[in-house]
C-alpha cells in the first residue's frame, strides 16, 4: 500500500512537472511571436507619400535612425544596386552580388523633406570611407544615395557638395548617387532587428 502511493505521488509530480514545462515554452513561444510582429509605423491611406532609398553600411542601425526620424511612415531594409536576383543575406555578405544593404523609406513629403532625410542620412554615418562602415568592410557597406526622380537627383547633388564645401570633413566624399534599382526586401529577421531586440545601435 505505502509502495502504490509513494508510486502515485512521483507519477503526480512527474506530470506537474511536464506541464509546467509546457506552460514556459508556450509563453516563451508567443514571446517570439510577438516579436517577429513588429509592424512598420501605421498610416492612413490618404496620406502624400514619397520614397527614398539610402545606404549607410549596416542596415540595422541605418534603419533604426530613419525609423525613428519625424514624418517617416515606414521602412524596409533590404538590398539594392546589384545584378543577382531575388538576393540572400548569405549572397550579400560574399561580396559578389553587387549589391548594397540599403533601407527604403517612406515618408510624408508634408511632414518632411527629402532635404532633411539627407541630412540625417549624411549624419548617421561616415561618408568619406570606401566601402566601410566601422568594422563592417565590403561593397555591400558602402556608402550611396539611390535617388527615384529626377528632383531628388539635384538635391542629393546638391548636398554633397554643400557638405564638401562646408569643411566639415577631413577627407573626400565617396557616396554614391546613382538611380535606384530593383530593390529587394531583406529575409524578414532582419526587419525591425534592432527594435525587435531592444537595442540602440549595431555596434
Amino acid at each position: 500500500m505505502k509502495l502504490r502511493r509513494y508510486v502515485n505521488l512521483v507519477l503526480t509530480g512527474i506530470i506537474l512537472v511536464f506541464c509546467i514545462l509546457i506552460l514556459v515554452d508556450a509563453r516563451n513561444n508567443e514571446t517570439i511571436g510577438k516579436e517577429k510582429t513588429i509592424q512598420p509605423k501605421q498610416y492612413k491611406g490618404d496620406v502624400n507619400m514619397e520614397k527614398a532609398t539610402f545606404a549607410a553600411g549596416c542596415f540595422w542601425g541605418v534603419e533604426e535612425a530613419f525609423r525613428n526620424a519625424k514624418g517617416v511612415l515606414g521602412t524596409t531594409v533590404g538590398y539594392i544596386g546589384g545584378w543577382l536576383k531575388n538576393p540572400t543575406y548569405k549572397d550579400v555578405c560574399s561580396g559578389k552580388t553587387g549589391h548594397a544593404e540599403a533601407v527604403e523609406v517612406v515618408y510624408d513629403p508634408e511632414e518632411t523633406s527629402y532635404n532633411k532625410l539627407l541630412e540625417l542620412f549624411w549624419d548617421i554615418h561616415n561618408p568619406t570611407t570606401l566601402n566601410r562602415q566601422g568594422p563592417d568592410i565590403g561593397e555591400q557597406y558602402r556608402s550611396a544615395i539611390f535617388f527615384h526622380t529626377s528632383e531628388q537627383e539635384a538635391l542629393a547633388v546638391a548636398s554633397k557638395k554643400k557638405l564638401e564645401q562646408n569643411g566639415r570633413l577631413k577627407k573626400p566624399i565617396v557616396t554614391e548617387i546613382t538611380a535606384a534599382t530593383q530593390f529587394f526586401p531583406a529575409e524578414e529577421y532582419h526587419q525591425q532587428y534592432l527594435e525587435k531586440r531592444k537595442l540602440k545601435q549595431c555596434h
